[in-house]
Formats: structure tokens, sequence, C-alpha cells
């Protein structure tokens, strides 16, 4: 019922006059919310703003209830607004993590993959990439791996270049037979291999995205993956 932690600010709402309960995705307590006395006042606006890095101490009288962070700034994002693409992306995984990932459970795989693309928001212009990476770990932390190590169908590691919408395994040319335009073509760059060209790391978001789907239904209730998500497609669709 006490602990810090670091976190970056994944959601913010105005509680009150001047209070705001944000939403953090933290190393070692996951997606975590709580109260912050003043957190709508104008002097913290430039803090409350999603993708900042916090230092964070929480604390409440018993542990199912929100209680109150203590904030502390580690790194501002705020270079990304002048970058279009760069804050599609940043909105686009505070979304994800948002909607993803039930509170308060630890996922330090995804915490460490997070914080390695948020860097690469600002210092690699080839972060869609890490991005769509970032997608399958996400995927993983849900439960669902895909599998494209060999052909569903015949078990050969030669020639894949399909994805089951079903069951997210890798499937050969010779393996999807007819089949073939009822899967989804598999880019290399999901595999870690060859040049990752704007049309196939769409393509890889498109399977992603698929799975994702399915795998939050429950989550989405029903709905679409957030909106967030769906404006950086567009922008990176703008690049091919």
């Amino acid at each position: 019922m006490d602990w810090q932690d670091e976190g970056v600010l994944i959601a913010m709402r105005v509680h009150g006059e001047a209070s705001a309960i944000i939403e953090v995705f933290t190393a070692a307590h996951g997606r975590h919310a709580g109260v912050v006395r003043g957190g709508a006042s104008r002097k913290q606006a430039a803090i409350m703003q999603p993708g900042t890095q916090l230092a964070v101490s929480w604390r409440a009288r018993l542990a199912d209830h929100i209680g109150t962070f203590t904030v502390e700034p580690l790194q501002s994002r705020a270079g990304l607004l002048a970058d279009r693409l760069g804050l599609a992306g940043l909105t686009a995984i505070c979304a994800m993590l948002r909607v993803a990932l039930p509170e308060r459970q630890a996922h330090p795989t995804l915490w460490r993959a997070t914080m390695a693309l948020l860097a690469a928001l600002e210092h690699d212009r080839e972060w869609p990439a890490l991005y769509l990476r970032w997608e399958v770990t996400l995927l993983e932390e849900l439960g669902f791996g895909l599998d494209l190590s060999r052909c569903a169908v015949t078990g050969s590691r030669d020639d894949l270049s399909f994805v089951s919408p079903k069951s997210g395994r890798a499937v050969s040319q010779q393996g999807a037979g007819v089949w073939a335009n009822r899967l989804f073509p598999l880019p290399q760059c999901l595999m870690g291999q060859g040049p990752a060209a704007p049309s196939e790391i769409l393509q890889g978001l498109v399977i992603t995205g698929h799975f994702l789907t399915r795998e939050l239904a429950e989550a989405l209730s029903s709905h679409a993956l957030p909106e967030a998500r769906n404006r950086l497609l567009t922008l990176l669709e703008k690049q091919r």
C-alpha cells in the first residue's frame, strides 16, 4: 500500500477542481492508476502529458483503493509535438497499453520493449519497424505468440510466405496451395529478416492488428482497436 517505481504516463483525466486521475505503465507494478493532487493545475500541465517518464510514489489506506500518486518528472517527450509521425506513434503506444493490459500486473519484458521503443521515437527514424516488433511482444504478453518458425502444414522451415489468420502460424508457399488467398502475406521483416520497407511494416501491422483485436475482444466490447493506432497506420500508409 506504499511503493515507489518508475513509469510512463499513458492517460490523464481531470478529477474534481484541480486534481487528476492518471494511469501509468510502471516497471514493477504494471498499469496502475492513482490520484495526483493538483495534477490538473496549470503548474502541472507540462508534466501531465502522455509519454512523460515519471518517478512515482503510490500510497493508499487499503490495497484495493485507487490511492494517490506523488510524481516527479524524469523525462519529457515534448519534443515529439513537432513530429507528426512520432507523436502518432507515442499516442498509439499509450492507447494500446491502456486497452490491452490488466491493472496491477507486472510485465517486465514489455516494459523493457516499451522503453526501447519510446527512446527510438526520438532518435531512430526506423522506429516503425520497432513498433511492429513491440506489437508482437504485446501479443506474447497477452498469451498469444505468433509461431513463424516453420510451416504449419508441411513442417518445413523454407519458403515461409503466409500466416494463418486462425492459428498465427507460418505457412509455406507449398503448404498454402489453393488456400493462399485466405492467408495473410508474411513480410520478412516480421521474422527479423531483410529491410523493413513501409509496405512490409503495414503488412505486419495488419497481422498483429487482426490477432490483437481477437485477443482483446472482451476488453474492446466488440469495438475496434484504439483510434490512435488507426491514425498511426494512416500516416504510415502515406509514407509508402
